[in-house]
C-alpha cells in the first residue's frame, strides 16, 4: 500500500529556530525510533475488553486482532495521546493481574512485583537523576574557575579546593601558591596591565570554546537538547509525543552541554535542564518496568515524578520539587503520583547530599542561614522588591518572546553557531572588567545572599568598623565604607547587563536555564535596596518609621535577606510560580521566619506581572512553539456553541466517513491514502449517519498492511467488517475482513448545541484527542483538540493558524 498518505507534510516550517520539527522526519517509521520506542506492542485482551470486541465469525471472516499485532493501539510522532484509552487499558492490566494473583503463588508474586515497581523505578529516577547533578555541579565549578586559571597540585581540582590544604591565612585564602592564574603560568607574574589583558584573553577563548563545542554537539548529535526544556515538558504531559525528545541520545548531549554552557559564563543556569535531565532519566527508566513501557499515561506520572526529582536536586528542596512539578509542569497528578515524587525527590536530595558537590555538606552554593527577625515596616521594601519582580518579569517576557519570534522568521535562526558565538563573545568582554559579572551567577547569588559577619573579607562587607563589642555574629548597622561604594556602582553596572543580556541568551541553541539569572536580576535589586535602607536607618535612625525599632548601634537591617526576597520576586515575576517558588526559597535558607516576607513579594510580583500579561514564560514560549497545550488554568467564558467550532463548516466537503459493513478494502485504502485525518467515524451507511465508533488511521493502516501480508484470501475487493455479524455475501466472495478489536464503540460525543465553554472542560479535564458532534443521534461533525485551540486563540484575538501540530 502506498504511504504518501501517512503524515502531513506541514510539520516542516521554514526558518523555525526551536518549533522541535527540524529533526523530525517527514514520515512515519514503524518500527520505533530507538529512543522512545512505541507502546504497547502487543495488545493484550484489555484493550479488547476496551472496545466491547466479540470475536465470533464464520469460517469466511478473518479476524486478525485476536493476535497481538505490532504497532496497534500506538501514537504516531507529533499527535496527542487518547489518555481515557489509556486509562482503561491500565484498569483492565491491573484488574487482569488481581483475579489472576488469586489463581497461583507465581501469580500473586507477579501482582505484588507489579504493585512495587512503580516505588522501585522511583528509586532508580531518584539515585541517577541525584548522581547526574553531583556530576553537573562538579564538573562546572572546575570548568568555571578554568577560565581564570589552573591549580597546580592537580589541574582537575577548582580554585576552593585547591587552596583547602594551603597554609594561607583566612584573609588570603583565595591567593594560595597552589592556585594560579593563567598570567602567572605564562608570564610569571600576576601583576601588570599586560597579565591582566593576558587573563582577559583567556577567559574570553575559554569562554567561546565552551560555548562553541555545546552548540556544535547539540546541533550535530542532539537538537532536542537545546533551551531550558520545560515548555516541551510541560507539553508531553499534557498527553503529547515528541519521539526522542525524553531519549538517551538527548540526555547524554543535555548533560554534557549544560557543564560546557554554564562554565562559558553565558546568563543562563541549569536548574530548568535539570527538569529535563531527569525526566530523560525517567522516560529510559520507564523501559525497564512492562506497565509504563506500554501505557503513555502511565509514564507520564513517572515524568512528573522525575520533574519534581529535577527541582529537588536544582535547589536541593525536595518539597519545592515537588509542588513545583503540581503546580507548574504536571497536567494529570493523581494522589499516588504525589507520593511517588515526594520519595523520588528525597532520594535524589540524598544522592546529591552523598555527593557532596561543593564539599560543605550543602546541596546548593548559594544556601545561607539568617538569623535576625525582620520588623512589619520592612514589608514596604519588600513590596516595592515584588513590584520591580513583576515589572521585570513582564519586561523580559515581551522581549525575549519578540527576540524568539524574529530568531523564528527571519535568516538569524539559521546561523545558530554564529548566535551563540556573538552572544558569548559579547558576554565574556563585558563579563570580565566587573567581578561580579566575572563569578559565576551561582556564586554571585552566594554573595548577594550572605550576611556580613567578623570574618568576611567581601567589599559588600567593608563598613566602617567603630564598635566596641560585638555578639558573635550579629554584628550592628554600620556606615558602608569605600569598599560597600565600590560594590554598590559594579553592582548596579552588573544589573544592567544581566537585564539585558538574559533576552538574547534564553532560546539560544545551548541548554539554558532562566531561573539563575532571574534570580541573580532580583538579588542584585534586593541587596541595592537593602543596603540604601540599613544605611537609612543606621545614619536617620531617630526618625519615626526607624525610632521604635531600630536603635542607635542595634543590628536591624539584614541586606542578604533583601536580595533573598528580591530573587524570589524576579523568579516569581518570570515564571508566575507563587507556592512552589515560596517553598524552594525557604528551603534555600532554612528560615520559617521568612515566609511571610517571600509570600509578600511572590504574590505581589505575580499581580504585577499578570496585570501586564498573563502568561509565565514557559506558557508563552509553548504558545510561539504553536504547541497543543491546552492550559487549565484559564477560563473559557464565550458564547459559542459546538456547532461553530466542528468541522466540516457550511462550506466545506462532507464530513469523510467509514460504514460499518459495506466498504471493501481498497475504499478504505483510497480514503486513508487521500485525507490526512488521524482517524474517522465510522457509520451504519452514509444515507441514516448513525454513529457506530471511531477508528484510529493509524490502526487501520497496520491491521490492513498485515492483513495482506498474512492472510490468504484478503484482496483489494474483501469487505471490511467493523461489527460482530456481518451481512451475507455471495460464496464466490472473497474472505470479510473484521476489524471491529480496533473499533472504539464508546467515542465521546456531544450534541451540537453544546455550550463550548462545557467542550472546553471536557477536553481539559478527559484528556481528550478528539469529540464527535452528534444531532437527534446522527453524525453532524468533529471537534479536535487542534480545534479547541484554535478557536480560543480565535476569541482571544490571536492568529489561530499559530497552531501548527495536529
Amino acid at each position: 500500500m502506498d504511504q504518501k498518505g501517512y503524515r502531513r507534510g506541514s510539520f516542516q516550517s521554514g526558518t523555525s529556530d526551536e518549533d522541535m520539527l527540524e529533526i523530525a522526519g517527514a514520515s512515519v517509521d514503524f518500527s520505533a525510533a530507538d529512543d522512545d520506542p512505541p507502546l504497547d506492542r502487543e495488545m493484550g485482551a484489555g484493550f479488547s475488553s476496551y472496545n466491547g470486541g466479540g470475536m465470533n465469525g464464520t469460517s469466511t471472516m478473518l479476524d486478525f486482532l485476536e493476535e497481538p499485532l505490532p504497532g496497534v493501539g500506538t501514537y504516531e510522532d507529533f499527535n496527542t495521546i487518547d489518555w481515557v484509552r489509556e486509562k482503561s487499558r491500565d484498569r483492565d492490566r491491573h484488574r487482569e493481574i488481581t483475579n489472576r494473583s488469586k489463581e497461583s503463588t507465581w501469580a500473586l508474586l507477579h501482582s505484588v512485583s507489579d504493585a512495587f515497581s512503580g516505588w522501585l523505578l522511583m528509586l532508580l529516577i531518584g539515585l541517577l537523576a541525584g548522581s547526574l547533578a553531583g556530576l553537573i555541579d562538579i564538573s562546572a565549578h572546575w570548568m568555571t574557575d578554568l577560565k581564570e586559571g589552573v591549580c597546580l597540585a592537580g589541574f582537575w581540582f577548582n580554585h576552593e579546593h585547591c587552596c583547602w590544604k594551603s597554609n594561607t591565612t583566612f584573609t588570603d585564602r583565595d591567593k594560595c601558591p597552589e592556585w594560579k592564574s593563567w598570567s602567572q603560568l605564562i608570564l610569571g607574574h600576576g601583576e601588570g596591565a599586560f597579565a591582566y589583558i593576558l587573563n582577559y584573553f583567556m577567559y574570553v577563548i575559554w569562554a567561546l570554546m565552551f560555548s562553541l563545542l555545546a552548540v556544535l554537539l547539540v546541533k550535530g548529535f542532539a537538537p532536542y537538547a537545546c533551551g531550558s526544556g520545560i515548555p516541551e515538558i510541560k507539553t508531553i504531559l499534557s498527553g503529547f509525543i515528541i519521539r526522542g525528545y525524553l531519549g538517551k541520545w538527548t540526555l547524554v548531549i543535555k548533560t554534557i552541554t549544560l557543564v560546557l554552557a554554564v562554565s562559558s559564563g553565558l546568563s543562563l543556569g541549569k536548574e530548568g535542564p535539570l527538569v529535563h535531565v531527569a525526566c530523560c532519566c525517567g522516560n529510559i527508566l520507564c523501559h525497564l518496568f512492562t506497565k509504563y513501557r506500554k501505557n503513555e499515561a502511565k509514564r507520564r506520572e513517572v515524568l512528573s515524578a522525575a520533574a519534581a526529582a529535577g527541582v529537588s536536586v536544582a535547589f536541593g528542596a525536595p518539597i519545592g520539587g515537588v509542588l513545583f512539578s503540581l503546580e507548574e509542569v504536571s497536567y494529570y497528578f493523581p494522589l499516588k503520583t504525589l507520593w511517588r515524587s515526594f520519595f523520588a525527590a528525597l532520594v535524589a536530595a540524598f544522592t546529591l547530599r552523598s555527593i557532596n558537590p561543593f564539599g560543605n555538606s550543602r546541596l546548593v552554593l548559594f544556601y545561607v542561614e539568617f538569623h535576625m527577625p525582620w520588623h512589619l515596616l520592612e514589608l514596604v521594601p519588600f513590596i516595592l522588591l515584588g513590584i520591580f519582580g513583576g515589572l521585570w518579569g513582564a519586561f523580559f517576557i515581551r522581549s525575549n518572546i519578540a527576540w524568539c519570534r524574529r530568531r523564528k522568521t527571519t535568516r538569524l535562526g539559521k546561523y545558530p553557531v554564529l548566535e551563540v558565538f556573538v552572544v558569548t563573545a559579547i558576554t565574556a568582554i563585558l563579563a570580565f572588567p566587573n567581578e561580579y559579572t566575572r563569578m559565576s551567577t551561582s556564586e554571585l547569588i552566594s554573595e548577594l545572599f550572605n550576611d556580613c559577619g567578623i570574618l568576611d573579607s567581601s567589599k559588600l562587607c567593608e563598613y566602617v568598623n567603630d564598635f566596641n563589642s560585638t555578639k558573635g555574629d550579629d554584628l550592628p548597622d554600620r556606615a558602608a565604607g569605600p569598599g560597600v561604594y565600590t560594590a554598590m556602582w559594579q553592582l548596579a553596572l552588573a544589573l544592567i547587563m544581566k537585564v539585558f543580556i538574559t533576552i538574547f541568551t534564553f532560546g539560544m541553541k545551548v541548554p539554558s536555564g532562566l531561573f539563575i539569572p532571574s534570580m541573580a536580576v532580583g538579588a542584585i535589586a534586593g541587596r541595592l535596596l537593602g543596603v540604601a535602607v540599613e544605611q537609612l536607618a543606621f545614619y536617620h535612625h531617630d526618625w519615626a518609621i526607624f525610632s521604635g525599632w531600630c536603635s542607635q548601634g542595634a543590628d536591624c537591617i539584614t541586606p542578604g535577606l533583601y536580595a533573598m526576597v528580591g530573587a524570589a520576586a524576579c523568579l516569581g515575576g518570570v515564571t508566575r510560580m507563587t507556592v512552589s517558588l515560596v517553598v524552594i526559597m525557604f528551603e534555600l535558607t532554612g528560615g520559617l521566619e521568612y515566609i511571610v516576607p517571600l509570600m509578600a513579594a511572590a504574590m505581589t510580583s505575580k499581580w504585577v506581572a499578570d496585570a501586564i500579561g498573563r502568561e509565565g514564560i514557559y506558557d508563552a514560549h509553548i504558545r510561539l512553539n504553536g504547541y497543543p497545550f491546552l492550559e487549565a488554568k484559564e477560563e473559557f467564558s464565550h458564547k459559542t456553541r459546538a456547532m461553530d467550532v466542528m468541522r466540516p463548516r457550511k462550506n466545506d466537503p462532507p464530513l469523510t466517513v467509514i460504514t460499518q459493513d459495506s466498504m471493501s478494502v481498497e475504499d478504505v485504502e483510497t480514503v486513508v491514502t487521500k485525507t490526512t485525518y488521524s482517524g474517522y467515524p465510522v457509520v451504519v451507511s452514509r444515507a441514516s449517519q448513525r454513529l457506530v465508533g471511531f477508528v484510529l488511521r493509524r490502526d487501520l493502516i497496520i491491521s490492513i498492511e498485515n492483513a495482506r501480508k498474512k492472510q490468504d484470501g484478503i484482496v483489494s475487493s474483501s469487505v471490511i467488517c467493523f461489527t460482530d455479524y456481518c451481512p451475507p455475501l455471495p460464496p464466490s466472495s472473497p474472505s470479510v475482513l473484521k476489524l471491529r478489536s480496533i473499533l472504539d464503540l464508546s467515542p465521546f460525543t456531544v450534541t451540537d448545541e453544546t455550550p463550548m465553554e462545557i467542550v472546553v472542560d471536557i477536553f481539559r479535564k478527559l484528556g481528550l484527542r478528539q469529540c464527535l458532534v452528534t444531532h437527534n443521534g446522527k453524525l453532524l461533525g468533529i471537534i479536535t483538540k487542534k480545534d479547541v485551540l484554535k478557536h480560543i486563540a480565535q476569541m482571544a484575538n490571536q492568529d489561530p493558524n499559530s497552531i501548527l501540530f495536529n
